[in-house]
């Protein structure tokens, strides 16, 4: 809602020296939104003045029309003498008052108006139009043509109103009645503890059986129903000045007299209306709801089909209105026209102002459905005063008597649904309670009545709440209104006292764990959406029966194309993985960490929650008895290069082996022991996979996977070549990691290295000569590392090397050569035992 602060000071008598910034301040501390106060006429300096056309030269040799004027502007230039412009426009004849800059003044933007020569001739100044003095679009696109009525001289600064601030207010849902002057006077009125000049206060003539015929067959749908009409309007009466530039000032377009005079009604009392050309209205207007598949042609000249639910306006030959959005192309004011022969105008004289209220639910589907959001519907939508409806149709009766020169009739038409005013019940010290702070029932009281509403009762108050404001509804809501009319910021400022002992749990300490880790070898942390779409595990090559392609579905998904809960991180991440090198950036290292979602073998069904007290553990319990499980991975993506080459080397490419590593770094903080070994599954390549094992009472469990993609993974995936993943359970980790992470003791005492070559098959995994390499070495083993592989003639063919290095420490003492060589021989004896292995150059 845009604000004209001029406009504001109509209803409220603000201090003169206040800036829109200042009322600005005012109203976000009662709670309104304003996002910007735009200062209209910045930088603008005259002279700029009413000017009228003397005479009109086509100048002649030019690539488009030019023309050369002579304009009386008074005394404006200081001679008297008709000024001289050149100007292109071609909307003004002689004799046309307009709007002439003269040299030595200032435009918007800082557009210095000086003589200078142009089309071969000199212009001393400049003929306006409405674009380029800030005015806005006033449906023209020209020069600005004035009323003949302004004498030439007059300034016209003052007379277009050029210089004002405008307040832009974001209006929130429950705050509609704000979508209105009035409703913003109000609200500065109680910011400034002054008077408001209400707009709607004004005399009403009562009901008469004499008014146009309505029928309303929806009293839930439009509640109250009136019309009014005015007879013999001046087709060829234009919008004052004043009329338009609020609607300009406002973000609205000028039309036509009947329609901006609605448009000013709405905007000054929150009001939709809408004018019926008389003429063209066929008996009896009507409210009902549509028939399905019936069609109807709106006001922007759009077909339309029409649902069952919407409300629609008719006459006797259908619908002319869809309720609450849009008028009807067959009622609509017609535009005045000239006859060239006599020079008569003719147009719409007669009209029929409705001014209604619809159900503000009703109105919302419609506009949505039909994809017809209009300032009607966006006011209907957030609440509406059905109280306003009678006042808005004097006001436009008032209007267009006043300048179109019509005719009011006596008939007024009021039809209105039985209702009562709402009331609520409150303990008068249900704010303070809610504030944790003492208000008072008179403070409280005396804030109820600022907003409009009735109260009664001492301890124990009745409140009715004003027609205006149908977001109040329940204790709380005017707890709301006392607190902030008070001041939010004169709220006790109380910080909660945090249990000694307390912090990060054990799995939240681990997920920070983990993502510094990551972090801190190269990998950048990249967070997708949790939604998939199904075609993707084809694309992973999961088999059909996986339990991966078991989904939880969601019922109103943000894309058709993702509408199940990802069962996996690697979509999400290779996403990003292929965005950011599509967009250049090749040497790449993602990781993310977060849940995934597993279908429960028989779907739960959710319990509602009670709103008015704390739900019970067994309701808790039920409810969570009904969610998928959702355990919490973690998965990293690498392509490019893994160390980039310069002076200090070649570096070199990402492959399977970081992937591993990774997964070797996240068990090292969950103090897990992680078993590598050769696997087989999905999207990697069957030759470069790794499985990840722990052992969870023991039994080993398959928890991840790490390596690189196969080859038609990538290519369907659009992934560059040689991607390496790896995705790990978190939360199975952290179960085989222990409780508590216990930190290295460091032994005062030497380490012992011995370093064994060990000739197995080809086929034999270095992950199973390790496993018995560590546990024939027994409890004085440290650490063993695989730093060789070697094939060639010198081994055999079909065989391998493995070079591992074997470090000994005893914690009581330093180990002799004996007991370091006897643990070294112990651990080659197991791995020949159980692999085959035997010492090379043995």
């Amino acid at each position: 809602m845009r604000v004209p602060l001029s406009w504001l000071r109509e209803y409220v008598d603000l201090p003169a020296g206040e800036t829109g910034r200042d009322v600005a301040a005012k109203l976000v501390d009662a709670g309104l939104e304003v996002e910007t106060v735009e200062q209209l006429g910045g930088g603008l300096k005259g002279p700029l003045v009413v000017g009228q056309v003397l005479t009109i030269e086509e100048l002649e040799g030019f690539r488009k029309p030019i023309r050369f004027c002579t304009v009386d502007v008074g005394q404006a230039n200081g001679t008297g003498e008709p000024q001289e412009i050149v100007c292109g426009a071609r909307n003004f004849a002689v004799g046309d008052k307009v709007v002439v800059v003269l040299p030595g003044a200032v435009l918007p933007g800082d557009f210095a108006i000086a003589s200078r020569k142009t089309y071969g001739r000199t212009s001393h100044g400049m003929i306006c139009s409405g674009d380029e003095l800030g005015m806005g679009d006033d449906g023209t696109h020209g020069i600005i043509v004035l009323p003949p009525e302004h004498e030439v001289g007059t300034d016209a600064i003052e007379l277009l109103q050029l210089v004002d601030e405008v307040l832009d207010i974001d209006i929130t849902p429950d705050r509609g009645y704000c979508m209105s002057m009035r409703g913003v006077a109000r609200e500065a009125a109680t910011a400034y503890g002054l008077p408001l000049r209400d707009p709607a206060l004004l005399d009403v003539p009562a009901p008469n059986s004499y008014g146009y015929p309505v029928k309303v067959d929806d009293p839930a749908g439009c509640d109250r129903f009136t019309a009014r009409t005015v007879t013999g309007l001046d087709p060829d009466a234009r919008s004052p000045i004043w009329l338009t530039r609020r609607l300009q000032k406002a973000g609205m377009r000028p039309i036509s007299l009947a329609v901006d005079i609605t448009n000013y009604v709405m905007l000054e009392l929150g009001q939709p209306l809408h004018a019926y050309d008389r003429a063209s209205v066929e008996g009896t207007i009507g409210v009902r709801r549509a028939e399905q598949g019936e069609k109807f042609t709106t006001l922007d000249g759009v077909k339309r089909t029409l649902d069952a639910e919407d409300l629609v306006i008719t006459d006797n030959s259908g619908p002319i209105g869809l309720a609450g959005v849009m008028g009807g192309a067959n009622t609509e004011i017609a535009d005045s026209v000239t006859d060239p022969g006599t020079g008569q105008v003719t147009g719409t004289t007669d009209v029929v102002i409705e001014a209604a209220h619809f159900d503000s639910v009703s109105i919302s589907r419609t506009a949505r459905r039909l994809k017809l959001s209009s300032e009607a519907s966006k006011r209907f939508e957030r609440g509406v005063d059905p109280q306003a409806a009678a006042a808005a149709a004097q006001r436009t009766v008032d209007l267009l008597v006043l300048l179109a020169g019509g005719t009011a009739e006596a008939g007024v038409t009021e039809v209105v649904a039985p209702g009562a005013p709402r009331t609520i019940a409150m303990p008068a010290d249900h704010p303070d309670r809610v504030a944790g702070m003492e208000y008072g029932r008179e403070t409280v009281v005396r804030r109820l009545q600022e907003i409009g509403c009735d109260v009664y009762g001492q301890d124990e108050l009745v409140v009715t709440v004003p027609s205006w404001r149908p977001d109040l509804a329940a204790p709380n809501d005017l707890a709301e209104e006392v607190i902030r009319l008070e001041g939010y910021g004169n709220l006790p400022s109380t910080l909660p006292q945090v249990p000694s002992g307390r912090g990060l749990t054990a799995r939240q300490q681990l997920h920070r764990r983990v993502g510094r880790a990551l972090a801190g070898a190269g990998y950048v942390e990249a967070l997708s959406y949790p939604f998939i779409g199904e075609g993707v595990f084809d694309q992973l090559q999961l088999p059909a029966h996986d339990v991966a392609r078991q989904v939880v579905k969601l019922v109103n998904p943000i894309s058709d194309e993702e509408p199940a809960l990802r069962t996996t991180l690697l979509p999400g991440l290779l996403g990003a993985l292929r965005r950011n090198d599509s967009r250049g950036s090749h040497d790449l290292a993602l990781f993310e960490t977060g849940s995934v979602f597993r279908a429960a073998a028989q779907p739960g069904v959710a319990v509602r929650l009670p709103v008015d007290r704390r739900p019970t553990d067994e309701e808790i319990a039920t409810l969570n008895a009904a969610l998928p499980a959702q355990p919490r991975y973690a998965a990293v993506v690498l392509a490019g290069a893994r160390e980039q080459a310069g002076w200090w080397g070649k570096g070199r490419p990402a492959d399977w082996a970081d992937a591993v590593q990774a997964a070797r770094a996240l068990a090292v903080e969950a103090g897990a022991e992680l078993v590598v070994r050769q696997g087989q599954y999905g999207p990697w390549h069957p030759g470069r996979c790794a499985e990840l094992v722990v052992t969870l009472g023991g039994v080993e469990q398959v928890i991840g996977h790490a390596g690189e993609l196969h080859p038609r993974v990538v290519k369907a995936m659009g992934l560059p070549a040689r991607t390496s993943a790896m995705e790990i359970d978190l939360d199975r980790l952290a179960a085989a990691g222990g409780e508590a992470l216990q930190a290295p003791r460091i032994s005062s005492f030497p380490v012992a290295t011995q370093d064994v070559a060990l000739i197995v098959d080809a086929s034999v995994p270095a992950s199973s000569v390790e496993a018995a390499l560590r546990k024939g070495a027994g409890e004085l083993l440290e650490s063993l590392r695989l730093f060789d592989v070697f094939t060639g003639e010198q081994v055999g063919e079909g065989k391998k090397s493995l070079a591992y290095a074997l470090r000994f420490r005893a914690a009581d003492r330093t180990l002799t050569a004996e007991e370091s060589t006897a643990a070294r021989d112990a651990a080659v004896a197991l791995a020949g035992e159980r692999t085959g292995a035997v010492l090379r150059g043995a």
